[in-house]
């Protein structure tokens, strides 16, 4: 590979990924979702469950490329670590600016006591800066210790550490040590669609075993910037180590279950090497057989994952905000949404109304492919 070649299976695989991500974002009815498009209720996994571990694996398979650009240009560890400090602070801003809007306009309510702290573009920025801090100061093995150290760790301190009121080791959704640690320290902000209330999918305790999904992506793109093997020797030890690591989650749920949630160590485990084995057969399309065209919706997807969520996340809550009074079949007058009235006289005539939920998430994810596409033709680039 060519020092600054750019991986196109990776922007492919973060456009599979950010545009899975806005498919089960963006259903037409909550209430009406196919069991793939949700997340698993507590233990186990669905289609959804890959793609926030498979976005942050992503972050650290494309640090390793980004960092080594960057120190063969002569940046010193002090300058990257500021660029990273600088970055992982505005991803994490751009969180909080998203679960504020619209800020308490147009009639709506907005409390700092109550906003939600947690969040996706959060833990992706925490991942990241913590990430990239132990790659440039460990080496590949060493990064593999910290794997190491951090999910046993995670794994004893749930299993072992005593929960007031609450039975040692307890795994259900109220009574773990995740959720009591979230529901202590992140009191008040915190998601209020949690399984349990005080805790948080995205919460504190829980973004320990998230770092080291992040790592196995560190370790990854090491792998893929290594010149002593060939592609095709690549793409094999990609898809056998992601195998593995799909062997040995799995084994590992016996002891502590996969679960989303609270993601747990074997969670991290079992996503990354569905990650990794994913990504292999995209490299061997792509990057190995040269197999590029097909890909290029992905990538022009995968160019701008940041803007295409932050927009989606917005325009999600413009529409809500956007009501029109409409008089039903019972003679009854109802203040309907924008999104609702779409898919009622829109999509709902032609499909059932569970075909109709996917049909309106297939057409938001359509939608923002158009303005990804937009700003790849003009060359326009979010980079924060």
């Amino acid at each position: 590979m060519a020092k600054h070649e750019r991986l196109i299976s990776l922007d492919a695989f973060r456009g599979f990924t950010i545009a899975g991500m806005m498919l089960v974002n963006n259903p037409g009815s909550w209430g009406i979702i196919y069991p793939q498009l949700k997340h698993a209720a507590w233990n186990g996994w669905t289609f959804t469950d890959f793609i926030f571990p498979f976005f942050l694996w992503i972050v650290g398979v494309a640090m390793t490329f980004s960092f080594a650009y960057r120190k063969e240009r002569g940046d010193s560890d002090s300058k990257l670590m500021l660029q990273v400090f600088r970055r992982a602070v505005i991803i994490f801003l751009l969180g909080l600016l998203l679960s504020s809007f619209p800020f308490g306009l147009f009639g709506t309510t907005f409390s700092f006591a109550t906003l939600r702290i947690p969040g996706v573009l959060q833990r992706i920025a925490i991942c990241y800066f913590i990430a990239s801090l132990i790659y440039l100061k460990t080496s590949f093995r060493g990064q593999i210790r910290v794997i190491a150290l951090l999910l046993g760790g995670y794994w004893l301190a749930v299993r072992m550490i005593p929960v007031p009121g609450y039975a040692t080791g307890g795994l259900d959704p109220m009574g773990n040590l995740v959720w009591f640690i979230d529901s202590v320290l992140l009191k008040g902000h915190t998601w209020g669609g949690a399984p349990a209330l005080g805790g948080d999918p995205e919460g504190l305790f829980s973004t320990i075993p998230a770092i080291a999904t992040t790592l196995f992506g560190t370790l990854t793109g090491q792998y893929l910037r290594n010149s002593n093997h060939s592609k095709e020797e690549k793409t094999i030890w990609m898809f056998v180590f992601g195998s593995a690591l799909l062997f040995f989650g799995a084994w590992f749920d016996m002891y502590l279950p996969i679960n989303k949630n609270m993601w747990t160590s074997s969670y991290s485990i079992f996503m990354a090497g569905w990650a990794m084995t994913i990504f292999s057969i995209f490299y061997f399309l792509i990057d190995v057989k040269g197999y590029k065209k097909w890909s290029t919706p992905l990538v022009i997807y995968g160019m701008n994952a940041i803007f295409v969520f932050v927009l989606s996340g917005v325009l999600g809550r413009i529409m809500g905000l956007i009501k029109f009074n409409v008089m039903l079949s019972d003679g009854t007058l109802a203040n309907v949404g924008l999104k609702t009235l779409i898919v009622q006289n829109l999509i709902n005539p032609f499909f059932s109304p569970l075909m109709a939920s996917l049909v309106f998430a297939i057409l938001w994810d359509l939608m923002l492919f158009l303005f990804a596409w937009g700003m790849w033709k003009k060359k326009w680039f979010l980079k924060v």
